[in-house]
């Protein structure tokens, strides 16, 4: 590897080191000419799957792409970056997992949307607004409907009721 400060041709690896997440290996280096030390890191590049759209169309999967709809689900909600990077996370290693060469983006949704339904369901109903396509508002009522009666007790019970609940 060429020295960063002055440019000499070669320099040796003096520590080799695992990441605390494991996913990358941190070298230090030194330069024979100037001494000068370095780190780099190492990562395995694994390319993920195409992503199939409605269209037909092929498109390479894009973090930068899903993070941008998931913040946008999770504007002004209690959901922490973390918590975006948590899903983005979970999604790339199902992603990886799959074996497949391409991925449906309906495929790809049902993963996120699986993640968004146990941490916060107005972000969650956001998100599926725009991934189904809702039409009207008796999309965001059925989906409502359907999130209410199939969320576990205690994320129920962790939530503000989503539509204000019929009075006895």
């Amino acid at each position: 590897m060429r020295c960063p400060f002055c440019g000499h041709d070669d320099t040796r690896v003096i520590d080799t080191r695992v990441t605390e997440d494991g996913l990358q290996v941190r070298r230090r280096r030194e330069c024979p000419e100037c001494q000068a030390r370095f780190s780099t890191f190492e990562n395995a590049e694994l390319k993920l799957p195409a992503i199939v759209k409605r269209d037909e169309r092929r498109e390479p999967f894009s973090e930068p792409k899903l993070r941008g709809g998931l913040e946008r689900a999770c504007e002004k909600r209690p959901v922490s970056l973390e918590q975006i990077d948590h899903i983005i996370d979970v999604v790339v290693k199902k992603l990886r997992t799959s074996g497949e060469r391409e991925v449906s983006a309906k495929q790809l949704g049902d993963w996120v949307m699986l993640e968004m339904k146990n941490l916060d369901q107005v972000a969650y109903v956001r998100f599926a607004s725009v991934y189904r396509r809702f039409e009207d508002v008796q999309a965001f009522r059925e989906e409502i409907e359907r999130l209410e009666k199939d969320l576990p007790v205690e994320l129920r019970n962790r939530q503000l009721p989503l539509l204000d609940e019929p009075e006895a």
